[in-house]
């Protein structure tokens, strides 16, 4: 159940980091972000684990994942550009 909450969280998380990430236009389309925003709860769910900040069966929550999928659009528009 943890990892399909991460999923339906990290979905929403894509949504919300593309709105706050200036520029985000980069990875186009929904299917796209949305697969972003998944990656980055995921990122933020194992980086929490690895920190401490959640135990071994914990999520991270939506501020978590949303910092996490920001990230992860941050990088993808690094790498997006550097390659144009």
């Amino acid at each position: 159940m943890g990892i399909i909450w991460t999923l339906i969280i990290g979905l929403i998380a894509g949504i919300v980091a593309k709105f706050i990430v200036p520029g985000a236009n980069e990875p186009s389309g929904f299917v796209l972000t949305a697969l972003l925003g998944v990656v980055g709860a995921f990122v933020a769910t194992y980086l929490g684990q690895a920190i401490g900040w959640y135990s071994a069966g914990e999520g991270a929550g939506l501020i978590g994942a949303i910092v996490g999928a920001v990230i992860v659009l941050l990088v993808w528009g690094f790498f997006s550009r550097r390659r144009a």
